[in-house]
Order: structure tokens, then C-alpha cells, then sequence
């Protein structure tokens, strides 16, 4: 019985501490940026990725930042051409983008795979509130996206 309930509380802390932690992302703010495999221009260039792509800052120092990808690899990039604005692509071969975070409501748009939308809130009910580059706003699946 005791060891249930100290399994049970090492449980519940690490869930608490997870919850503490949360992802914090960021956006491509330039029209591309090169990922470094260190934090240098003298590093080794791994690739190139475009305006608008969101990553998860991992690390933050005073000219780079370590991210993550999508695919979940890690590379630095330079700070300036990172953004706070937040960006979501969708992860779905079509997703729908609804009117409300219902998936009974209207739908708005469509976007296809690897579409950028950009976050306006993520309600932390399972939607996103995006907006597509037209100007057209609604509601997208977690699920569907990635970065938000």
C-alpha cells in the first residue's frame, strides 16, 4: 500500500513539473534561414528552412537560439531571424479550418499539408485559432497542425 501511494505521488509530480515546463515556439521571421549544427556561423550548415516556419526554441543565448523541427531535430539558428509571432503548418494531408472550435460549425477554408497559418490562440481545448495569409480566420484541429 505504501509503495502504491509513493509511486502514485512520483507520478503526480512529474506530471506537475511538466506542466511547468511549457513548449515555447517561434517563427522564421526572415524569408529563409540557415540551421547551424552549433551556435556559429563558422558551424556546420545543416539546411534551410522559409519564412514562416514554426520551431520550438530550446535554448536561448544572446545571438543564437537551439531549436527543434518539426521532424524533431536540433540545430541553432541566428536569433534575428527568429520571431516571437507564431506560426502553425499543418500536419494533415487536408485539414478543415472551422468558424468555431467545433467540428459541427461552418467551415471557413481548407488548408492542404505543410500550409503556414499563422497562431492567433490556442484555446487549450484541443483548437487553434489561425489565420490563413487571405485574411480568412477560424479554427484548426491541434491534431492537424504542429507548432501551436
Amino acid at each position: 500500500m505504501k509503495r502504491r501511494l509513493a509511486l502514485t505521488c512520483v507520478v503526480a509530480l512529474f506530471a506537475h513539473a511538466a506542466g511547468a515546463f511549457a513548449l515555447d515556439y517561434g517563427s522564421v521571421a526572415t524569408p529563409s534561414a540557415i540551421l547551424y549544427d552549433g551556435p556559429s556561423l563558422k558551424a556546420k550548415k545543416l539546411y534551410v528552412v522559409s519564412r514562416y516556419t514554426p520551431l520550438e526554441l530550446v535554448v536561448n543565448l544572446s545571438e543564437w537560439i537551439k531549436v527543434r523541427s518539426q521532424d524533431g531535430a536540433l540545430a541553432w539558428a541566428e536569433k534575428r531571424a527568429i520571431a516571437s509571432t507564431r506560426y502553425v503548418v499543418v500536419t494533415a494531408a487536408l485539414a478543415d479550418v472551422r468558424q468555431s472550435p467545433d467540428p459541427a460549425a461552418a467551415l471557413v477554408f481548407q488548408a492542404r499539408k505543410q500550409v503556414a497559418l499563422e497562431l492567433l490562440e490556442s484555446s487549450g481545448t484541443g483548437w487553434l485559432k489561425v489565420r490563413h495569409a487571405d485574411g480568412n480566420v477560424g479554427y484548426i484541429r491541434a491534431l492537424d497542425a504542429w507548432g501551436g
